[in-house]
């Protein structure tokens, strides 16, 4: 690849990202050295309604949004089968179809299907891939996997054991445990073989190692007493007398007269054979096996917890990227959720590209590449696919429809940095918020609600006013992206000034159009510091560097 390569960082659906086509950015083929994905699909569901059949002419946008929610559409299939860079895959598809029918287990593999087709040409030869899945999916994902990546280059089922056993064994025994498929698309895969030990816990020996390191020196170190005689017994240059006891050495002379006058050959008894002191923390450690159960899951106090149900813990990702990349290769997450991969990367001294189609996981993964990066590294990324101009906005707007708009204002909220709201129960007119701490550690907020298309006028305007006042915010933020007219501003106007001490006026009430803010006409003022992310479940406020918001 000409010049250096730069992070990306993808907004849309990875289908269309990965295929480049008609995309500001398109990613090339042969890029990637490690590909991770972890596409949602919900474990505690009932088995069984995975395989519901369904019926009718369903909306092929239904799929689109990549929910943990699968609906059959015949459209979707039919355009499958209708694309020819899928045509790899007909005859597999086809006889999923046979067996599972129109249901949403089918529905799920046939939005995978070309996506891992996609991978495949975005892999070099001497990559690898991960596929993290549940074991509802895992035997049908498998078998799109030898087919694309052929069975020779399958290498590993790793069994990761995310959560101790619970008490559901009424009928059947506790599902506890994700499945992790790695193939390789050649036999020239990287492969880090020093990466894939553990560090022995010396209270937690097994029976075998524990009884071969069963000594302890003046320190407290544990070691065993190992073997110098060489297995070959034709090796002249290495046959000597030492300590008086004539063999063939695994060593030379020079290298074993230096290793005993370092304390490290003992002569256990006079005129015994010389031993060689092993020492347990010098060792690679335990080597890992195909099933993992010693990482264990995120809980509501560990201190990356983002508040994403399906949130994987760093550690599993570092194992991962570490047995199969070095620095400056490259790490592919086309489901990239709350960035737990892209973060593990660009601390590992990574490059990475992530995709997802929610504004959600893109600002998540933004705002976490921010705060938990490497010390001492900037941060260098490009964001793609999210507009940059009102036209592109209004494409947004427009091509979001069928999910109700959703994405839009999931972008929007975030060009004021805020955190969305899905409009659940009492909260219907608020579309996001911004998290405010104050000096007393009370938790305090402005609220935001979105207007795409023409949807502005001055009965929503008033509408949002009182929101304002019943949700008792600090401030409200109207983003449209019509222009408010004389009269929505002197509502707004009337509304005054927020109640938040400093020395910077915060109108109570702030009307902002899209293009004001993409052209950087118009800006939204909110106070400066005291802010924290969403779902931090942190209280302690953290203080700006623009301007002390309290006169003290």
């Amino acid at each position: 690849m000409p010049g250096e390569f730069v992070n990306q960082l993808h907004y849309g659906d990875n289908l269309v990202r990965l295929r480049g086509e008609g995309v500001d950015k398109a990613i090339p083929d042969e890029v990637a050295d490690l590909i991770y994905l972890d596409p949602p699909f919900n474990s505690a569901r009932n088995y069984n309604l995975l395989f519901k059949q369904h019926k009718g002419q369903d909306s092929p946008a239904q799929i689109m949004t990549f929910e943990d929610t699968w609906k059959w559409s015949p459209f979707e299939y039919e355009k499958f089968k209708g694309d020819p860079q899928n045509s790899g895959l007909f005859d597999l598809m086809d006889s999923l179809y046979r067996i599972l029918g129109p249901s949403e287990m089918m529905a799920y593999l046939l939005m995978m299907a070309p996506r891992l087709l996609e991978l495949h040409r975005k892999l070099k030869p001497t990559g690898s891939l991960y596929l993290h899945c549940d074991p509802s999916a895992s035997h049908y994902l498998k078998i799109i996997l030898d087919v694309v990546f052929r069975p020779e280059n399958f290498r590993n089922e790793v069994i990761w054991q995310r959560t101790l056993a619970k008490a559901l064994v009424t009928k059947r025994l506790p599902r506890n445990h994700d499945v992790i498929l790695n193939y390789t698309k050649t036999d020239e895969a990287k492969w880090n073989a020093h990466a894939v030990f553990t560090k022995y816990d010396e209270g937690d020996l097994d029976e075998k190692t524990a009884g071969k390191y069963a000594h302890r020196d003046s320190e407290g170190r544990l070691y065993q007493l190992d073997n110098l005689i060489n297995p070959n017994p034709n090796r002249p240059n290495l046959t000597y007398e030492f300590l008086g006891v004539t063999r063939v050495w695994r060593w030379t002379r020079d290298r074993m007269q230096k290793a005993y006058e370092a304390g490290l050959v003992i002569q256990p008894k006079p005129g015994g054979v010389p031993r060689y002191k092993r020492y347990l923390d010098e060792q690679r450690g335990r080597p890992l096996g195909d099933i993992w159960s010693d990482i264990p899951p995120i809980n509501s106090q560990a201190k990356e917890r983002r508040g994403y149900p399906t949130q994987k813990p760093l550690a599993l990702l570092e194992r991962i990227i570490a047995a199969s990349t070095d620095e400056g290769d490259v790490v592919l997450d086309p489901f990239a959720g709350c960035g737990t991969s892209i973060v593990a990367a660009e601390r590992m001294n990574r490059k990475w590209i992530g995709i997802d189609i929610t504004y959600l996981a893109i600002n998540e993964v933004v705002a976490r590449l921010t705060e938990e990066k490497a010390e001492g590294r900037d941060l260098k990324y490009e964001l793609l696919g999210t507009p940059k101009d009102e036209a592109a906005a209004k494409a947004l707007f427009e091509n979001s429809k069928a999910q109700n708009h959703k994405p839009f204002e999931q972008w929007a909220v975030t060009l004021v940095d805020g955190k969305y709201n899905d409009k659940k129960g009492a909260d219907r007119g608020i579309d996001g918020r911004i998290q405010l701490w104050d000096m007393k550690g009370n938790y305090r907020e402005g609220v935001i609600q979105v207007k795409g298309g023409n949807a502005l006028n001055l009965s929503n305007v008033r509408d949002f006013a009182h929101v304002i006042e019943t949700s008792k915010a600090v401030f409200g933020i109207m983003i449209s992206q019509k222009e408010p007219t004389k009269e929505m501003k002197l509502v707004a106007e009337g509304m005054g000034y927020a109640d938040w001490p400093g020395s910077k006026k915060i109108p109570r009430y702030q009307i902002l159009t899209t293009e004001g803010i993409l052209e950087r006409k118009e800006t939204a003022i909110v106070p400066d510091g005291y802010r924290i992310g969403p779902d931090r479940g942190v209280g302690k406020a953290v203080k700006g560097q623009t301007e002390t918001l309290f006169d003290e």
